[in-house]
Order: structure tokens, then sequence, then C-alpha cells
């Protein structure tokens, strides 16, 4: 039977349990990543009941929760990535302005930027050193914060003003891979908990979402092992490629950015993220046949901004084509359009907009895990990284 959390009436919204893994994987990050579709159902499960977002975890600044004039968010690495993710959930869902620093530079920068600001930090150990002085600074100049973190008893949670927790359980590889996908998950019932604090949806719009999201984990656990076999192929295909190129528009830019992220973490080759329309702005003078270009180009047809992305992220396609480059393009089922262009497509199912990134994302941590096995590197522990940077 399938479990469920109930809505306010006994109505249950139905979230389908995808199948824990049960083969013997070689390396931490391939099980992490497998682990993606349990472990986000978990992280709804854990921070939604009935028709109620984060039960009591926010009460704490309830009263900041209405004054606020904007928010902050600081993070490093893949957790700002989620952040920039989080940006364009909570400005379109909720309507509310953000702003995503660094952590490292959130100490330097002006003390009289915005007034009253929630600022909200984000690291999945709970003891990144520049995320605690960011916080830490926040909190001196009287801001509340709120921390998203994977460890309950962390620095950073113990010292916010209010925590929200993220369920990806210990995640034993470096590189970060549930635990950004459970982060972009509390991020999205963060901004519908925003859109309802602020009159912005009612329940029933809420709810339309919950059960949006609540598909999203057996979606990805149904396509794993076809995108794993999609992704090797590619791997091989470009196994002695020195840089790589990704490029993503809107929500997807900041997953560019995470896959060029996890490529160079585990590979140790150089790979760059960047928005799509900014490729020919410069960076198109590398666009050559030695170079690989990983495109998202993911879309939904009942989205006119998400059609026109489209429309758009197909002229830079055929552009980098022209030009002999070797597009790698992460495309919606049944993009035609896509297919006539290139033949290295991986498709994920159809979804809306703003949950497209959470399905996206895994083919690229999974890309890069094939990529760095291939060329002999070590994915669960890459030379020079450590899970927690815990010195400035």
């Amino acid at each position: 039977m399938p479990p469920t959390y109930t809505r306010s009436g006994g109505r249950p919204l139905l979230m389908t349990e995808p199948a824990k893994p049960s083969r013997v994987f070689p390396h931490a990050m391939l099980r992490e990543i497998y682990e993606q579709p349990s472990v986000m159902l978990e992280t709804v499960r854990r921070n939604v009941a009935g028709d109620t977002l984060f039960p009591d975890m926010l009460q704490p600044i309830e009263n900041a929760l209405f004054a606020f004039k904007k928010i902050i968010i600081a993070a490093s690495g893949s957790s700002r990535h989620a952040g920039l993710v989080g940006e364009i959930l909570m400005e379109d869902l909720a309507g509310v302005a953000v702003d995503v620093e660094y952590a490292s530079e959130y100490c330097y920068r002006s003390t009289h930027a915005g007034a009253d600001p929630i600022v909200l930090v984000i690291t999945q150990s709970g003891e990144t050193a520049d995320t605690i002085a960011a916080q830490r600074e926040a909190a001196n100049r009287g801001a509340k914060t709120i921390a998203i973190s994977n460890v309950a008893v962390s620095t950073i949670v113990r010292e916010a003003s209010a925590a929200l927790h993220t369920h990806a359980g210990v995640e034993k590889a470096v590189p970060a891979t549930k635990s950004f996908t459970t982060q972009l998950t509390v991020l999205y019932l963060f901004a519908l908990f925003l859109a309802r604090k602020r009159g912005r949806m009612t329940s029933e719009v809420t709810r339309v979402h919950l059960d949006r999201l609540a598909k999203i984990p057996a979606l990805i656990d149904n396509s794993l092992a076809t995108w794993e076999a999609q992704t090797l192929a590619i791997a091989k295909l470009h196994k002695n490629a020195k840089a790589f190129m990704f490029l993503g528009r809107g929500v997807h830019y900041a997953i560019a950015r995470e896959g060029a992220l996890k490529l160079k973490e585990v590979s140790y080759v150089h790979a760059e993220g960047l928005p799509t329309g900014e490729m020919r702005h410069g960076p198109s003078a590398l666009v050559d046949e030695n170079l690989p270009v990983v495109m998202l180009a993911t879309h939904d047809p009942a989205d006119p901004d998400s059609v026109l992305r489209h429309r758009k992220t197909l002229i830079v396609l055929e552009y980098v084509k022209s030009r002999g480059g070797q597009p790698v393009v992460i495309a919606s089922e049944g993009d035609s359009e896509v297919a006539a262009i290139t033949e290295h497509v991986i498709s994920v199912p159809a979804a809306v907009e703003l949950l497209l990134p959470m399905l996206e994302v895994v083919p690229l941590q999974l890309f890069s895990y094939h990529f760095a096995v291939l060329n002999g590197a070590n994915v669960d522990s890459p030379r020079n990284l450590a899970k927690a940077v815990v010195t400035e």
C-alpha cells in the first residue's frame, strides 16, 4: 500500500514509494544518486502535515515572516546553486524579492543593503565555515535567520532563528547529489509556504503544487536505469574531452552551473556553467569539434514563458551545431525539435517548469559519475575536497 500524508478532512494525498536500491553499487556516489527518489519523498513527508507546511518549524520567527521586505540567501558550492533555484521559486510563486550571495562574500557586503531581510543559509553539513560566518553576521545586523541543513544537530541549526531540515540521510560521497535534490525539495516547499502566508496562493492551488511535487520521486525512479545507460554511452563518446560548457536558461541556469561543478569536482576536467543567452557574448569563441556543450532544453508546453525560452534555446543549439560543436541535450520527452538537430539527447519526463530542475539534474550527476570513473578518478573522495569546508 503506498504511503500517504493526509489533508484536513481526512482526504489523503497519495505518494508513490520508489523502490529502494537493491543492487550492489561500486561507489557511494552512484548509490546516493539512486537513493534520491526515496529521500526526496521522505523530505516531503517530514515537512508537510495535512494542509500545513513546516508545522511548528517556522513558529519562532512568525512575526518576522509577516514583516520582512526581502530574503537573502547565503550559501556556497552546490548549496548556492540550490539557492539560485530557490530565488526563482520564491519570486515566481510567492512574489518575494530574493538576492543570492556567496556565503564567503556576504560578510563584506554593505551593511546598508536592504532593510528587514530574512537571511536563509543553506549547507548540507551545517558546519560550513563561510556559511556560519554569514549567518553570524546576519544576526549581528539584526536579521532573523533560517537554516536549511541535512544535519539536525549542527552549528548552523543551533544558531539559527529557525531551521528546516532535509532528510537525505548520511551522504558519504564528497560530491553533493541527494543532499542537493532534497535542498531543492525544501526550497520548493518553502516557496509554497511563503505564497500561502502572503495570500498569493489558495489552499486548493497549494494542493495542486504538492500533488505535482509528490509525483517527481517516482518519475526519477522510473528513469534512472535509462539515464544511466544513456549517460554512460555519452561519457564514453567524450571520454577524452578536456573541457565542457553547460548552458541553461531561467531556473535551468542554476542546474547548468551545478552540472559543471559536479563534473569538475569528480573528474578534474574544466567545466563552465553559463546562461544560454550569454554563450554568444564571448564564450562562443571556444566552440569547436573538441568542445562538448551540454544544453538544458527542457520546457513546459503549457507555460508560454517556458515555450519562449525553449525556442531561444533551439536557436543557440543550432548555432553550436553549425560551428562544429558537440551538443549533448537534456530535453523533455517527445521533443522532436531537439531530436531533429542533434542525436545526443537525454529525455526527462514531462513536468511543470519549476519542477524540471529536480529531474534534469539527475542525468547530469550520472554523466559526471561515469565520465570520472572512465578517467580513473576517485568519485567518492576527489582530491583537495572535503565533505564540509570548516575553515575559511
